[in-house]
């Protein structure tokens, strides 16, 4: 992963004085992920407690100015106003929860403004929604917290997705949030003033180890399933991998080099579960996150998930959750605001 000459030059103040501070502003959206926020503030402090002098200075800024309430509901008072800040540099986007309300034209045009000034743009937790949805991330490699990819990746097809931790490309930053982007932060540390600062840092948070940004963002299916027998995780993992076009289980047990009746005692022995009843609820798992974090129709969260038609889609899902995929998403409409409600009824007509 390379970074930029723009990022160097944000986070190392590249042909700059050596007491230049760095400037980097953190725009808060409501239900933001605390972790997150923390675990990129608190990285920056530490370097200039390290540092003896103020290397790296955090501006928090909110739409309207106002606070800003967090998923866990604590509120963080901010510097200014979107509309008040100038020489905006890097901008981070902190997101969590429902990130789609509070998209608004005030806040995507400021975020365009800026990116067309040539300002580093970054995306924390579901923080890259927004980049996404003002189109500053089409052409660009992005992640972002896992229950959030599938349906990301539905809804944003311009911008080649991946898993990582974090991920930089060019003038674009991404995190999965939560304690990840201390790893991110780390690794920006680490180009712009060394490994043996980063490492003191990290030692000073208590972070025992710095993650790179291929690390899986989740445990691997080894520690998932409690088991450790690699027929079984290969088998799982071509699963994960054909969500959208499942494979049968003679097609499985043939990956893998065993045979169909082995196949079914693996499942039996290590998980409880037939292979099958496997797979479809790994394709439940899928279709819910789609229901739930994207406008598309039940047909088509169907045949992403690997369902020959709606009907066949419908009655699975109510065998696993005693409600059919309409209910469900109506169900979890209830809780959202007007704004949010309304976007899941018009997907409901589709």
């Amino acid at each position: 992963m390379g970074m930029g000459n723009l990022l160097q030059q944000v986070f190392s103040g590249e042909n700059a004085p050596a007491e230049t501070t760095q400037l980097i502003t953190i725009l808060l959206v409501p239900e933001f992920s605390m972790m997150a926020f923390t675990s990129t503030v608190e990285p920056l402090r530490v370097v200039n407690r390290l540092s003896g002098r103020e290397v790296y200075r955090v501006r928090i800024v909110s739409v309207d100015g106002e606070p800003v309430t967090a998923s866990n509901g604590m509120t963080v008072l901010v510097n200014a106003a979107i509309d008040e800040v100038k020489n905006v540099s890097t901008i981070l986007v902190c997101a969590s929860f429902n990130p789609e309300q509070y998209c608004n034209s005030r806040l995507l045009n400021w975020l365009r403004v800026h990116a067309e000034r040539g300002s580093c743009l970054g995306g924390l937790d579901t923080g890259s929604y927004l980049l996404a949805e003002a189109g500053l991330l089409d052409g660009y490699r992005a992640t972002l917290h896992w229950e959030s990819l599938a349906a990301f990746a539905e809804t944003y097809p311009r911008v080649e997705v991946c898993e990582d931790l974090f991920h930089i490309d060019r003038s674009r930053i991404s995190c999965a949030g939560g304690t990840a982007a201390m790893d991110l932060m780390l690794e920006l540390v680490e180009t712009a003033l060394g490994r043996d600062m980063a490492q003191q840092v990290s030692d000073q948070l208590i972070h025992e180890r710095i993650r790179k940004h291929q690390d899986a963002q989740k445990a691997g299916i080894s520690v998932r399933y409690n088991s450790h027998n690699p027929q079984l995780e290969s088998v799982i993992g071509e699963m994960q991998r054909h969500i959208e076009d499942p494979l049968t289980m003679c097609q499985l047990a043939a990956v893998v080099g065993i045979s169909r009746r082995h196949l079914d005692r693996l499942f039996k022995n290590y998980l409880g579960a037939t292979p099958g009843e496997f797979y479809v609820n790994l394709r439940l798992d899928r279709a819910r996150q789609l229901l739930e974090q994207t406008a598309m129709s039940i047909t088509e969260i169907g045949l992403a998930t690997g369902f020959s038609s709606s009907t066949c889609f419908s009655r699975s899902f109510r065998t696993r959750w005693q409600c059919s995929p309409r209910e469900h998403r109506k169900r979890k409409a209830q809780g959202a605001s007007a704004p949010q409600v309304k976007s899941l009824l018009r997907a409901e007509a589709v």
